[in-house]
């Protein structure tokens, strides 16, 4: 049987990071004098490489001052880290559900919208550091939705696209999957509704953690 390989994004799918990256979004707009988008809205651009979602939440603002914003939101969000009020708590179930993949002989690997620095103290903070193979984030290629991060963790870890599969909540994550050739698991319990995961290409959805090794199963013909 062939190595297979479970891609799972970070923010809205391991863990429900939605009030830090929404606090520190606000400050980082307040910090250049503009008026903070609303939580829904920022919900919205998660997944998207930062500079992107920026962007994406002020389209009327030249690109130095989405680069001044940005940097406002990564002081901010350091500053909440260092305060201890970063709050990013694991899904109930996600840890069962990666024994589960684990224990049935998949690699594991995380594409994320984070830079690499947020990913790992994210990973350490719930001690799953050692349990993925491949990490891709925003800092080291083009993020979501472009292939890019799909196909450096196949070309590290020798998986055939058919043999990967990503899972993430959304549609950042299902077209990144489809513009790579690999299938895609929605989960619900994130921040796209499920009928725009299905729309951009979701294979089938999750509404718990513990759906995903059977799901991923399914996918890969286990």
């Amino acid at each position: 049987m062939p190595l297979c390989l479970v891609i799972f994004d970070c923010d809205g799918t391991l863990v429900d990071s939605q009030h830090a990256i929404v606090g520190a979004m606000t400050a980082g707009f307040m910090a250049e004098g503009l008026d903070p988008p609303s939580a829904a809205l920022v919900r919205r651009i998660v997944g998207l490489p930062l500079v992107e979602a920026v962007a994406a939440l002020a389209p009327h603002l030249p690109a130095v001052r989405h680069e001044r914003v940005a940097e406002a939101y990564k002081d901010a969000h350091l500053a909440a880290r260092g305060a201890g009020a970063s709050l990013e708590p694991l899904f109930e179930g996600i840890a069962q559900a990666l024994d589960a993949l684990d224990g049935a002989g998949h690699l594991l690997g995380v594409a994320t919208g984070k830079g690499s620095r947020g990913l790992r103290h994210t990973l350490d903070l719930h001690g799953l550091a050692g349990r993925f193979v491949t990490l891709q984030t925003s800092d080291l290629c083009p993020g979501k939705p472009r292939p890019d991060m799909v196909l450096r963790a196949l070309a590290e870890t020798g998986v055939a696209p058919a043999d990967a599969v990503v899972v993430g909540d959304t549609s950042f994550d299902m077209l990144m999957a489809a513009n790579a050739g690999v299938a895609a698991i929605g989960v619900t319990w994130g921040y796209h509704p499920p009928d725009e995961l299905t729309a951009t290409g979701a294979r089938c959805l999750v509404d718990a953690p513990d759906g995903i090794p059977s799901a991923v199963a399914r996918l890969l013909g286990a």
